[in-house]
């Protein structure tokens, strides 16, 4: 081992190069890859929501034969999977991070957590009265419009602009698929909510690798 290995760059260059190649280090090891924070969420809409479309299309037709609960639980487990991929990838980067950034950080997952519950709550007393594709409808809107909602509310809080204009696109496709109706609004969520997902995970991304 060369002892001079230890010594500080003598040279201005070479110290500005040392200061960013160590604030590169930082970045990689506290900024999750964007993708591990995107896609599992845009697969598990394109999937469940697709799968929803095929069997509970428009007009009660069902355009692939499956059992009435295979949608729901894959919805469901894709969803969990996507959950804990990003409490792993978040934890792992931001364990050691302390002050506002992880008191921002843990207020909104409790907004997400309550928010998610008490919607839940109030939609499971009101869809029992309603036809089954109206009580459908009405659990995914809710529960799309939420996620817009409250992506766009990170945005906000962390000045993110690929964020607020995901939580913008979001609540502009439930808008339209509630409209288009019972059976539409699976079909247009699967492909332009799920897609729009995997987009904004892959120019994140991209955008990650420039500044870096």
């Amino acid at each position: 081992m060369n002892p001079d290995d230890d010594l500080p760059p003598t040279d201005a260059a070479a110290a500005l190069r040392l200061i960013e190649d160590q604030r590169s280090a930082t970045a990689r090891r506290l900024v999750p890859d964007a993708r591990l924070l995107y896609w599992p969420w845009g697969v598990a809409w394109l999937v469940g929501f697709g799968l929803f479309f095929l069997r509970f299309s428009p007009g009660d037709r069902e355009l692939l034969r499956l059992p009435v609960w295979l949608p729901l639980t894959v919805l469901f487990a894709l969803l969990l999977t996507a959950g804990v991929i990003q409490a792993v990838v978040n934890t792992r980067a931001y364990g050691q991070v302390i002050g506002d950034s992880a008191l921002r950080g843990r207020w909104y997952g409790c907004a997400w957590a309550l928010g998610s519950v008490s919607v839940y709550a109030g939609l499971g007393r009101i869809s029992e009265h309603l036809p089954d594709d109206l009580a459908g409808l009405v659990w995914s809107a809710t529960a799309v419009g939420l996620t817009g909602a409250l992506e766009m509310a990170g945005g906000a809080i962390w000045l993110d602009r690929d964020l607020f204009r995901l939580g913008v696109w979001i609540s502009v496709i439930n808008l339209a698929g509630a409209i288009a109706g019972p059976g539409w609004h699976a079909l247009v969520v699967a492909v332009a909510g799920g897609g729009g997902i995997l987009v904004a995970g892959t120019i994140a991304r991209r955008r990650q690798r420039h500044r870096r």
